[in-house]
C-alpha cells in the first residue's frame, strides 16, 4: 500500500499545481506550434542514385506539394524481398523532418558493411520517406550494380539539406 501512495502523490502534486497555476498561463503542450501535416505520397518525388562510394546509394526526396510538410527524420530503405530495412546512422526513433515546398532533402545509405563476411544480393531496392508510404522502386542496373545490389547490415543516415552532408554523416568506410 505504501508504494501506490508514493505513485500517486506526483499525479497529485501535478494537479494541485496546475489548478493553482494563474489564469491564462501557458502551458508547454498550449504554446506548442502546431504539428506540421505529414507529406502525402504523390506531393513527393523520391531519387536514388549510384554514388563514387563503394556500396553506398544517394536517395533523395522532394516536396512538390504548395505547402511545407513532414517526411519521416529516417528514411525507409528496403532491399528486394528481405526482411527488414537499412537501420538508421546515427541510431535514432522516428520523428518528423520538416521539407518546405519545393525543398529536397538527402541521405546516404551503405548496403554493405565493410567488415561483411557474409552477403545477400537483391535486384532492387525500394525508398520510402515515411515509413507508411509505399515508395519508388529502384533496379540495380539503375544504381550502377548490374549484376546486383550486394547487402548485408544496411544502414542509412537521416535526411540532410544536401547529399554532402549525407556523405559526410555516413562516414567514410573503405569498400
Amino acid at each position: 500500500m505504501r508504494i501506490r501512495s508514493e505513485i500517486a502523490l506526483p499525479a497529485v502534486l501535478t494537479v494541485t499545481f496546475a489548478l493553482l497555476a494563474p489564469a491564462g498561463a501557458a502551458t508547454a503542450s498550449s504554446s506548442a506550434a502546431p504539428a506540421l501535416p505529414a507529406c502525402r505520397e504523390n506531393s513527393l518525388r523520391v531519387t536514388a542514385a549510384a554514388s563514387d562510394r563503394p556500396e553506398t546509394v544517394r536517395i533523395g526526396v522532394t516536396n512538390h506539394g504548395a505547402q511545407a510538410c513532414a517526411v519521416d527524420r529516417i528514411p525507409t530503405v528496403v532491399f528486394g524481398d528481405l526482411d527488414g530495412h537499412a537501420l538508421p546512422v546515427p541510431e535514432g526513433e522516428s520523428g518528423p523532418y520538416r521539407l518546405p515546398a519545393g525543398s529536397s532533402a538527402y541521405a546516404a545509405v551503405r548496403t554493405l558493411d565493410p567488415s561483411a563476411t557474409e552477403l545477400r544480393v537483391v535486384d532492387r531496392l525500394t525508398v520510402a520517406g515515411n515509413p507508411a508510404h509505399r515508395g519508388r522502386t529502384f533496379g540495380a542496373a539503375s544504381l550502377g550494380a548490374p549484376d546486383g545490389i550486394r547487402v548485408w547490415e544496411p544502414v542509412t543516415t537521416w535526411w540532410h539539406r544536401s547529399s554532402a552532408a549525407a556523405d559526410a554523416a555516413l562516414g567514410h568506410h573503405p569498400g
